[in-house]
């Protein structure tokens, strides 16, 4: 005879936690609706990330393409490879080339991550109170870009 164990602990399937939702809809006058961050906080907050994992992405992609570089800026002429070469002149140049690549790229990386969250961000709807008593307040929602602080031109 088969022992079937359906004891819960063997049927029971376990889920991830679901991510917050990063917007919530909120009134847009009438019966609309739209999505808009809950706060300036989660809204800087999505930002912070979104330049973080895009600039930590662009940078392990470029630390690959500077070690296919470096190895291929050291590497030898053709006609003086004799396969004895001087490894530890190569493996110098290599680490030298690699670190500049690194360097460069790290800069390229930060400037890459800003545009995009910007360009995908700063349109973003947040959620703006227009009272002081939360039982009175109303909510509207700005644009991220017309509540941050003006940069002056001075």
């Amino acid at each position: 005879m088969e022992d079937d164990d359906y004891s819960a602990s063997t049927t029971t399937v376990v889920f991830d936690r679901p991510i917050p939702l990063l917007r919530g809809p909120i009134p847009a006058g009438g019966s609309e609706f739209v999505l808009a961050f809950r706060s300036m906080d989660s809204w800087a907050a999505a930002f912070k990330r979104c330049e973080t994992l895009l600039k930590e992405q662009c940078e392990e992609g470029a630390r690959i393409g500077c070690a296919v570089s470096a190895s291929n800026n050291c590497k030898p002429p053709w006609w003086r490879w004799r396969g004895s070469g001087d490894m530890r002149e190569r493996e110098k140049c290599e680490e030298r080339e690699f670190k500049e690549c690194c360097v460069a790229a790290k800069d390229k990386c930060a400037g890459f991550a800003q545009d995009k969250c910007s360009a995908a961000l700063l349109d973003a709807r947040v959620a703006v109170s227009l009272a002081s008593m939360p039982e009175d307040s109303t909510w509207t929602n700005c644009r991220a870009r017309d509540l941050l602080p003006k940069k002056s031109s001075s």
